[in-house]
């Protein structure tokens, strides 16, 4: 499922990313306006999510999500079947690019840490990540959902 992620849900959509989806957002695509957004979402099979009920009313797919608390939207997604299992290693969670695997090998930034293995680098942004002790917390809380 490719998801088209509203305004209003930045934090959500970077969640959903550390679970491994497609997820889209549409200020970092520089639209907000509900004709762009739903002309996006259609051009590029994406399903929007939004907390906006008259937008969801005319996206043809659609999660509405109610809470404004992102824990509380994420157990909204969970309930509508949404995977909420992390998944380490597939989206950056600053722009939504692809991440690869770096080789080893190579030289890394500074501020990765000489013990992190695996390291994947964006390949649109060019980001490195690696699961650091925050992943634990992602963990945990994604769990509770």
């Amino acid at each position: 499922m490719k998801l088209l992620v509203d305004a209003m849900l930045g934090s959500l959509a970077r969640v959903l990313r550390m679970c491994g989806h497609d997820a889209a957002y549409c200020l970092d695509r520089g639209i907000e306006a509900d004709d762009e957004i739903l002309d996006l979402a259609a051009r590029e099979d994406r399903v929007v999510v939004t907390r906006d009920r008259q937008l969801a009313d005319r996206a043809p797919e659609r999660l509405l999500v109610e809470s404004k608390d992102v824990d509380e939207q994420l157990e909204e997604l969970g309930a509508a079947g949404v995977d909420l299992s992390p998944a380490p290693g597939e989206r950056c969670g600053a722009c939504n690019g692809e991440l690869r695997d770096v080789d080893s090998e190579r030289d890394l930034p500074e501020y990765v840490p000489e013990d992190a293995s695996p390291v994947w680098r964006c390949g649109d942004c060019g980001q490195y990540f690696w699961t650091g002790s925050h992943w634990a917390d992602v963990e945990a809380r994604l769990a509770e959902r």
